[in-house]
């Protein structure tokens, strides 16, 4: 079995975040697949087939920076291995819209990836990233994630999500290396730069600042 999770923030205040991509690309999955999303523990979950591949789809009801919980959990009651998990997740070091797997390691400065490497005691675990692209100049990276796709971006990130959504669909059937050599490209825009920390939305606990 796969296990596809989408990284996001819950809630309304964070639905059409930047932050939150991650679980569009799994409900728009889900959409396809004819699933139903229904809350169990820490998260959403559904399941599918696709191909001759089982598949667990998941949005955590968790806060990014605390995602770690959720997926360990899920791993854990349905028996997987972190090589078994592919998480999908929001990129600033992407242009808007540029998708990019990879079989995974350290957490890239993301903190939802940091809190799943915390909790499972592993990077490696595969990841599928979404570009959203650098803040403009003055505006806080923090603001800048955590803010809804403006009008102009949309139609970007409309069609990176199903470019996403089909990405997966190609791990589930025809593994990771297809659909690395399928849907990766360069790396990054020509003359961008390494990338400033940036905070996650407050956890349950209350105002929890970190990387992004």
């Amino acid at each position: 079995m796969l296990l596809i999770v989408g990284l996001g923030n819950p809630g309304r205040r964070y639905r059409g975040t930047r932050h939150s991509v991650g679980h569009e690309v799994v409900q728009r999955l889900a959409e396809r697949l004819g699933v139903s999303l229904e809350p169990s523990a820490w998260a959403r979950t559904g399941r599918a087939r696709i191909g001759t591949s089982a598949v667990l789809l998941a949005i955590p009801d968790t806060y990014m920076n605390v995602s770690g919980h959720a997926v360990r959990d899920l791993l854990r009651r349905n028996r997987r291995r972190p090589g078994d998990l592919l998480v999908v997740h929001d990129d600033l070091d992407l242009p808007l819209g540029r998708l990019r797997l990879r079989p995974g390691n350290g957490a890239g400065g993301h903190n939802g990836i940091r809190s799943i490497i915390d909790e499972l005691g592993t990077g490696r675990f595969a990841r599928l990233r979404i570009g959203i692209g650098r803040p403009p100049e003055g505006i806080d990276p923090v603001e800048f994630v955590l803010a809804r796709f403006t009008p102009d971006e949309r139609p970007a990130i409309d069609a990176a999500v199903d470019r996403a959504a089909d990405a997966a669909v190609t791990v589930a059937r025809d593994g990771l290396a297809a659909a690395m050599n399928r849907y990766n490209v360069r790396d990054r825009a020509p003359g961008a730069g390494p990338q400033p920390p940036v905070a996650a939305a407050p956890g349950p606990a209350g105002p929890t600042m970190g990387m992004r």
